[in-house]
C-alpha cells in the first residue's frame, strides 16, 4: 500500500528536471544564434522610437460596391502604396493592414509629410496610353543638339507582351525611331482633340503632313519641352522615375519609367490615355494549359469595350513600337504589349510571365477598376527626440518598477527571491531575442505602447512565482518536508497560473483585434510575455526549484532560505499524529 503513494509523489513532478533546463537552454542557445547570425542584434523600433510620420488610411467603397473592400484589393492596396512611398526614395517604410478596412503607413524621418500624404492617400490612377517611342531607361551620354541627327532606342530586354484573343507573345523587332519621326508622333498626340481616337482602316504608321493643324507655337514649345524631358529622363533614378509620370492629365502626353526585368529599366515616350482603369472589368492571372505559360486575361465594360476597341483598331496598323500601349499604373508602366488585331471585350497579356508577376498585374488591373477610394484618418508627426526622451522615461519607470520587485521578493522570500530573478532574466532575455528576430521576420516594431506592454509583463510574470512560492508554503505550513511539498504544490499552482495566464491572453488578443494602430503593439507584447511566461514557469522555474529542493540549504529550511518551517509557522508533530492515527480511523470501517 505504501508504494503507490510514494510514486503519487515522486513521479508526479521530480521526474528528470534536467530535461526541461537543458530544452530551455538549448532554444535560448538557438535563438540567441540567430538573431546575431541574421545581423539584427536590436529590435526595430517604431516610428514613434525612430521618428517620422504615421498615416493611418480608411478604404471607402461607393453605394452598392461594398464588396470592393475585401483582403485581396487591401493587400495590392498595400503594395502600390508601398511602391509610392518608395519612389520617394524612402528607405525602410512600413505599410501593412490593420483589421479589415485601415492601412497603416509609417514612413521614416527625411520625407516631407505633405508629399508623402498626397502619394499614399491618392487613388491609383491606371491608365492605357499608346506608345510613341520607347528607348533605353538612361539618357544618353551626350545627347545630339542637332534636329536632323538620328535617335536610336535600345530594345526591351523583356520579350514584348502581345495583347490578342490567342496569340502567342513575341518579342519585339528593335524600336528605332528618329526624332524627327518622334517630332511628329509627339505634335499630334498634343494636337489629338480627343483622348478617343477613331478607328480606320486608312491610318497609317507615319502621320500625314496633308490635313494636320496647324502648330502654333504653344505646340512647338510643349513638343520641344516633352521631346527634351525624354532624351534626359533617367530612368536608373528613382527620383526621376517616381516624378516622370506625376502630374500629368489623362489627356496630355507623357514621358513614364518601365521595368523590363528586374533592376532593367526602359523610357517610353507616350501619347494621350485611351482606356482607364475604370473601364477595366475584371482582370486575373492564369495558367494557359494549352500553351503552357501564364497569362493575364482583362474583361471590359461596355463602354471600354468600345474605348479598346477604337485604340487596338488604330494599333495594329502600326508598326512596332507604334503597335503597342502601355498599362501605365501611378505613372509608372507596369507593361507595356503589343497589338497584332482588333479587340474589344475581353483582351489577353501573354508574354515573359511566371505565377507571380501574371497575378500581381492581373490584381493591378482589377484594382484600378474598382471604386475603391482611401479616406485619410489621422497624420501623426514624431520627431526622433521626443521618441527617445518617452523611451528613456519608459524605460526608468521599467527599472523603478523591476527594482521595487526585486526588493520584495528579497525581503519577503529570502533564498527563494534568487529563483524568481533568474526566472525574471530568462523571460527578458527570451523577449528581447524574440523581438529583435520578429523585426526583420513579420515588420515587429518596437513602439513605446510595446514597451509599456513589456513593464505590465513584469508584474504578472513575478504573479505567477509568488502563486506557485505560496503553495509550497502552504504544504510547509501543513508539515511537509520540502522535496514532496514542491511536488505536491505544482498541480494546484498549475492551475492557477494557466488560468491567470489564459485570462491575461485572452484580453491581449482581445485588444490587438479590435484597436488600431500603435495600440496592437501594446497588445502584441503583453501576450508574447504571457505565453513567454508560462514557457519559463514549466520549463525553469519549476525544474530549478525541484533541484533546488535537494539542497541542504533549501532543503532543511534554512532561515534565510525562505522556507524556514518555524517561520512559516509550521507544527511537524502534527504530521506524525495524523499517520499514528490514520489506522486507526480506517478500523471502523474495515469492522
Amino acid at each position: 500500500m505504501a508504494a503507490p503513494k510514494k510514486g503519487r509523489g515522486a513521479a508526479g513532478g521530480q521526474s528528470r528536471p534536467g530535461r526541461a533546463l537543458a530544452f530551455i537552454l538549448i532554444a535560448m542557445v538557438a535563438l540567441t544564434g540567430g538573431m546575431f547570425w541574421s545581423g539584427h542584434t536590436t529590435p526595430r523600433l517604431g516610428i514613434d522610437l525612430a521618428g517620422g510620420t504615421s498615416i493611418t488610411l480608411k478604404a471607402k467603397a461607393e453605394p452598392g460596391q461594398e464588396s470592393a473592400v475585401n483582403e485581396t484589393n487591401m493587400n495590392t492596396a498595400v503594395g502600390i502604396i508601398e511602391r509610392r512611398v518608395n519612389g520617394l526614395g524612402v528607405s525602410e517604410a512600413e505599410v501593412q493592414t490593420q483589421g479589415r478596412e485601415n492601412i497603416i503607413v509609417n514612413i521614416p524621418r527625411g520625407t516631407n509629410e505633405k508629399q508623402a500624404r498626397e502619394q499614399v492617400g491618392t487613388t491609383a490612377q491606371l491608365y492605357f496610353r499608346p506608345v510613341l517611342t520607347v528607348a533605353d531607361g538612361a539618357p544618353p551620354a551626350a545627347p545630339s543638339a542637332t534636329p536632323s541627327g538620328s535617335a536610336t532606342g535600345t530594345p526591351s530586354a523583356k520579350p514584348s507582351s502581345s495583347a490578342s484573343g490567342a496569340s502567342v507573345g513575341e518579342k519585339s523587332p528593335t524600336p528605332t525611331a528618329t526624332a524627327t519621326t518622334q517630332g511628329r508622333a509627339v505634335s499630334e498626340a498634343l494636337k489629338a482633340p480627343s483622348p478617343t481616337p477613331t478607328a480606320s482602316s486608312s491610318s497609317s504608321a507615319k502621320p500625314k503632313a496633308t490635313g494636320t493643324p496647324q502648330a502654333t507655337p504653344t505646340a512647338d514649345a510643349a513638343t520641344a519641352a516633352l521631346q527634351q524631358k525624354f532624351a534626359t529622363l533617367n530612368c536608373l533614378d528613382p527620383k526621376q522615375r517616381a516624378a516622370a509620370g506625376q502630374g500629368v492629365k489623362p489627356n496630355e502626353p507623357t514621358v513614364a519609367c518601365g521595368e523590363d526585368n528586374p533592376g532593367v529599366w526602359a523610357k517610353y515616350l507616350l501619347g494621350p490615355a485611351e482606356v482607364e482603369g475604370k473601364d477595366v472589368d475584371d482582370a486575373k492571372g492564369q495558367f494557359d494549359q494549352q500553351r503552357g505559360m501564364w497569362i493575364v486575361t482583362m474583361d471590359f465594360t461596355d463602354e471600354g469595350s468600345k474605348k479598346f476597341q477604337s485604340i487596338t483598331g488604330k494599333l495594329s496598323q502600326q508598326a512596332d513600337p507604334q503597335n503597342r500601349f502601355a498599362i501605365v499604373l501611378d505613372g509608372q508602366v507596369v507593361s507595356a504589349p503589343s497589338v497584332r488585331q482588333t479587340l474589344s471585350a475581353s483582351a489577353e497579356i501573354s508574354g515573359n510571365f511566371n505565377q507571380e508577376s501574371a497575378q500581381d498585374l492581373g490584381n493591378i488591373l482589377s484594382y484600378g477598376a474598382l471604386p475603391l477610394t482611401f479616406e485619410t484618418q489621422s497624420v501623426d508627426t514624431v520627431t526622433a527626440a521626443l521618441g527617445g526622451d518617452q523611451l528613456e522615461a519608459g524605460l526608468i519607470a521599467g527599472a523603478i518598477g523591476l527594482a521595487l520587485v526585486i526588493i520584495y521578493l528579497v525581503a519577503y522570500y529570502r533564498g527563494l527571491s534568487l529563483i524568481a530573478i533568474l526566472s525574471l532574466g530568462v523571460s527578458a532575455l527570451l523577449t528581447y531575442v524574440i523581438m529583435a528576430l520578429l523585426g526583420p521576420a513579420i515588420g515587429f516594431a518596437l513602439n513605446l505602447p510595446a514597451v509599456c506592454g513589456a513593464i505590465v509583463a513584469i508584474g504578472i510574470t513575478a504573479d505567477s512565482f509568488i502563486v506557485y512560492f505560496e503553495r509550497i508554503r502552504d504544504e510547509l505550513r501543513e508539515g511537509r518536508s520540502l522535496r514532496p511539498a514542491v511536488e505536491r504544490a505544482w498541480p494546484r499552482a498549475r492551475r492557477t497560473i494557466l488560468v491567470s495566464d489564459f485570462v491575461s491572453f485572452l484580453a491581449a488578443a482581445v485588444l490587438f483585434v479590435v484597436t488600431v494602430g500603435k495600440v496592437q503593439g501594446f497588445a502584441f507584447t503583453l501576450g508574447l510575455t504571457t505565453l513567454l511566461d508560462v514557457v519559463v514557469v514549466f520549463l525553469f522555474t519549476k525544474p530549478i526549484m525541484t533541484m533546488l529542493a535537494k539542497t541542504k540549504f533549501f532543503g532543511n529550511g534554512h532561515p534565510w532560505s525562505g522556507l524556514d518551517p518555524k517561520r512559516l509557522g509550521a507544527k511537524p508533530p502534527l504530521r506524525r499524529a495524523r499517520r499514528a492515527t490514520a489506522p486507526a480511523a480506517a478500523d471502523p470501517k474495515e469492522a
